[in-house]
């Protein structure tokens, strides 16, 4: 335990930790309060005395858990003097943060299975601000992209390399080998340029 933390803070992280153990093992419905309690080494009543009903512990371990500190902190020291550099340090930053994190998976269908997703525009809203100043980072690269919002293309980029992530953890042991040889690399170049022979490439409808 943290000695820059106070005894009750100290107590909140135990129960958040021992919390998202139970939850990843057995599910959100199949964890009790009394579990989480057991697991954490206080009474029943002192989880009470941090937060006020289950779902209060569900959504602080989600926050606490989630990958997204580490991604911002890997977009942070992302750099590249192209975008072409700039992308591949940025997706190979982000897809090894999301590494670190295969438990995020089963909190992820936890709170859009058991929660229907209501949780997540909470934590959208905290996360809006930092994706926003990554998006201005294309703009510093507009001589070279075409005239699509900085926004969509931070939406574009964080929705494909977290389907990289994602297949990667669902099905990794069982993706044939054509499919993992330098498949981050694939996956940089088509965000980067599509899958359209840029030779033969026609007059966009949009």
């Amino acid at each position: 335990m943290s000695a820059e933390l106070t005894r009750g803070e100290n107590t909140q992280l135990e129960i958040v930790q021992a919390a998202h153990q139970l939850f990843i093992g057995q599910g959100y419905h199949g964890t009790s309060m009394r579990q989480i309690a057991r697991s954490a080494g206080i009474a029943l009543g002192g989880i009470y005395n941090h937060f006020s009903s289950k779902e209060d512990v569900f959504v602080a371990v989600l926050k606490a858990y989630h990958p997204y500190h580490e991604i911002l902190a890997a977009i942070d020291v992302a750099h590249g003097d192209t975008i072409e550099s700039f992308v591949e340090s940025v997706a190979t930053q982000m897809v090894a943060a999301l590494r670190k994190h295969p438990e995020f998976l089963n909190l992820m269908l936890i709170e859009i299975v058991e929660f229907k997703s209501q949780h997540v525009p909470t934590l959208f809203s905290d996360l809006f601000p930092r994706f926003a100043e990554f998006g201005n980072v294309f703009a510093s690269y507009q001589d070279r992209l075409r005239h699509i919002p900085e926004l969509i293309m931070t939406r574009a980029f964080v929705g494909l390399f977290f389907s990289f992530y994602i297949t990667d953890a669902l099905i990794g042991s069982q993706i044939p080998a054509q499919m993992k040889e330098k498949a981050l690399e694939h996956f940089i170049d088509i965000f980067l340029y599509g899958i359209v022979n840029r030779g033969q490439v026609e007059t966009s409808k949009f």
